[in-house]
């Protein structure tokens, strides 16, 4: 697994070595001590899958209240999706900054996202689904979540969203601190 930085800090794109041969291919998801060696601690808690039947479904932007910090990692297992993380860490030197990349089960990578941290994504075909690994226990009473659209991130999303929840598409503008 390799692990390179992105413009927001403590987010990582993490890349994984295929083998592959006449049976198909094998690729490692996770590892421990792997991730510790490129500097990044992260234990798994909890695990989750989120499918999506429809092209253009939007899931975000969501994080976990400083009650409760959450970090996580996320992998596109099926399908294909446009994945961004907002850093919403005041005490950050990339507060406010997004980052976005396509998630697919053909680059098979990954995003390490750190607690503090708003994440997303829009479905860029039907029956895509993503794998989450948290370093926590996902608390319903500490979710928060900020406008997916919010002109404070400037976000490029590569397509409008076709469908979207009611809570999703109703938060609130971000009001920096």
């Amino acid at each position: 697994m390799n692990a390179e930085e992105t413009n927001v800090k403590g987010v990582f794109v993490l890349s994984t070595d295929i083998r592959e041969d006449d049976r198909g291919a094998f690729a490692r998801l996770f590892c421990e001590t792997e991730l510790a060696d490129q500097g990044i601690l992260f234990q798994v808690a909890q695990s989750s899958v989120s499918v999506n039947s429809a092209d253009r479904t939007l899931r975000g932007l969501h994080y976990q209240s400083d009650e409760a910090p959450e970090s996580k990692i996320v992998r596109c297992v099926h399908g294909a999706v446009w994945d961004v993380t907002v850093d919403l860490r005041p005490t950050s030197s990339s507060y406010l900054a997004w980052f976005g990349t396509e998630l697919s089960s053909d680059n098979m990578q990954a995003l390490v996202i750190p607690a503090g941290c708003a994440h997303g994504f829009l479905t860029l075909c039907d029956d895509a689904a993503l794998l989450y690994m948290m370093d926590q226990a996902y608390l319903p009473d500490t979710a928060c979540g900020v406008r997916w659209d919010d002109p404070a991130f400037s976000i490029s999303w590569p397509h409008r969203p076709l469908i979207i929840s009611e809570r999703d598409a109703t938060y609130p503008d971000y009001i920096a601190s």
